[in-house]
């Protein structure tokens, strides 16, 4: 496996990152150990996984199965603080105070001593930048924290903390997550390139679009029984199989049958062979879905496939408008 310098760490993570937010949700504690236990066995180093999914079940998940196979030193750790975790008034943002009290518990049920990359899940208009900066910064510097990142945040909210930290002298955000995949490409438009001029990983989220892209589902209301969305009824989280997110998906058909791959490892491999894209987030539900995952790894896309996807999915479109309206009001300001 050939490893991606992590932005200007100068840590190398695997070219692809095990998202972890199934974990404690649709898949219990036994697949959950299954699925990291594989992972690490074929060379993944990089797990992400956040507070609130589950309301703490994945991190708990996760903690446990690095505590059963003694991998926790094996791995590049990362989960994510902003999102209300009870009903207490400052449960919740990006504040001192929770993002402390959120580091905290983390690392109790994460069962470690260290995080290494603890990233801001959202952006909060409400609080000052250099208020969180100052929490991470005293984060880092306790050895609580390795590295500080950003989940879903604007370009020039980025800058502006870049701007922060220099001014100010803290530690800086090392990275930035954001959706990026052939259904919504408007990170390219300013996203991916402010993280490249700066020096900053990027690793994408949904690579599949909540799986619009991996072929398994169709244009009808209704998805099959046993995939992640068999029985979904909101009418947002539908969206993610518009027709045009479905014309994509076919359109990756004939790419896949050349290759002898999936559709969903056509997609993948098209995001990570992206410039400025450091390695895409794989969420799996189940042992197969990240084994068909890491088939993308091996997947090299022709100059006549990447033309033909850029004619499906041009450069800069959103054909998903399931995420324009679902992180208001704090859109992406890509």
């Amino acid at each position: 496996m050939e490893y991606k310098l992590f932005g200007r760490t100068g840590v190398y993570i695997s070219p692809l990152v095990l998202g972890c937010m199934m974990f404690g949700q649709k898949t219990d504690l036994d697949d959950t150990c299954n699925i990291i236990d594989y992972a690490i066995g074929e060379g993944i180093n990089f797990l992400d996984t956040a507070d609130v999914y589950g309301n703490g079940a994945s991190e708990k998940f996760v903690g446990e199965a690095l505590q059963r196979n003694g991998k926790r030193d094996k791995v590049f750790l990362a989960t994510k603080v902003n999102g209300r975790m009870s009903d207490e008034p400052n449960a919740i943002g990006t504040s001192r105070l929770h993002i402390v009290e959120g580091c905290e518990a983390s690392l109790k049920r994460l069962k470690t001593d260290h995080i290494d990359l603890y990233q801001l899940h959202r952006p909060n208009p409400h609080i000052a930048i250099d208020e969180t900066l100052r929490a991470m910064d005293d984060l880092v510097s306790s050895g609580k924290v390795r590295y500080a990142g950003t989940s879903n945040f604007g370009s020039w909210q980025v800058v502006e903390s870049l701007w922060a930290s220099e001014k100010l002298n803290l530690n800086r955000f090392v990275s930035e997550q954001s959706p990026f995949n052939l259904a919504d490409r408007r990170a390219e438009r300013e996203h991916l390139p402010m993280c490249q001029t700066y020096s900053m990983a990027f690793i994408p989220w949904s690579p599949l679009a909540a799986g619009g892209l991996t072929g398994k589902y169709t244009r009808t209301a209704q998805q099959a029984s046993g995939t992640r969305f068999g029985d979904e009824t909101d009418p947002g989280k539908l969206k993610r199989f518009s027709d045009g997110v479905m014309d994509i998906a076919d359109g990756l058909v004939p790419i896949a049958k050349t290759h002898n791959a999936t559709v969903a490892q056509v997609a993948l491999a098209w995001v990570a062979a992206q410039p400025g894209v450091t390695a895409p987030i794989a969420g799996p539900r189940t042992l197969e879905q990240l084994i068909d995952n890491l088939g993308a790894l091996n997947l090299e896309l022709t100059q006549d496939d990447f033309e033909e996807i850029d004619r499906l999915a041009p450069p800069g479109t959103n054909a998903a408008d399931y995420y324009e309206a679902s992180f208001k009001p704090n859109a992406h300001r890509f």
